[in-house]
């Protein structure tokens, strides 16, 4: 049997509060859990955006890495809540998106969180007068390139996306004053922490395996 253990309620509403954007821009999200050292559960999803979620709170999971339902754990972290839940059965055969390693970060760059804001604005906007024939934005769209940063000789192209991602979760609130949006890089992966959470996404294509 799962068990989820978030031993402070102020966690508890910051993954309910996670869990709720996932699934309001997905009804069947899935949800993978992971312990992290030194008592730290991520959870993680992959977004319609084609770009994965992800959000930290003190707490542990049994198993230390596992797949569930995002309407159960919602669920379980809303209806009744308590120090230990049952998050629901495992759907580990639903989660296909690989994970980045965790090390080997280098940080490209720090954005203004009301210019992330503004740029994500306009892209809705302009979302909303070309909606494709599945109505969510056509791919031509969403691999616009909106913003380019660059520390020495790495440069990260920042696609429409992944500041779609940062405004359907909710991650970046415009009205503090002096917040950023951290940019951070390895050779395969582009991350940007804002205040409620990051966004990741691979920098290159995997290439398909020929058999």
């Amino acid at each position: 049997m799962t068990e989820l253990r978030i031993p402070e309620a102020a966690d508890r509403e910051t993954l309910a509060a996670f869990i709720a954007r996932a699934v309001r821009l997905d009804q069947t999200a899935v949800v993978r859990l992971r312990t992290r050292s030194a008592g730290v559960l991520e959870a993680w999803v992959a977004t319609p955006f084609d770009v994965l979620v992800t959000r930290a709170v003190e707490g542990a999971v049994e198993p230390a890495d596992v797949t569930v339902s995002g309407a159960e754990l919602l669920a379980a972290l809303t209806v009744t809540p308590g120090e230990r839940m049952d998050p629901g059965p495992s759907r580990d055969l639903l989660w296909r998106s690989e994970l980045p390693s965790g090390g080997g970060w280098q940080q490209v760059d720090q954005l203004p969180a009301t210019v992330v804001a503004e740029l994500a604005d306009r892209g809705v906007t302009l979302a909303r007068d070309n909606v494709g024939p599945h109505g969510t934005p056509p791919a031509s769209l969403l691999d616009q390139t909106v913003l380019t940063v660059s520390e020495g000789t790495l440069e990260i192209k920042v696609p429409m996306r992944c500041l779609f991602a940062l405004s359907g979760m909710g991650f970046v609130d415009s009205s503090l004053e002096g917040d950023v949006v951290r940019v951070t890089a390895t050779g395969s992966w582009m991350r940007l922490d804002a205040r409620y959470g990051a966004v990741l996404r691979r920098r290159h294509a995997l290439l398909p395996l020929l058999l």
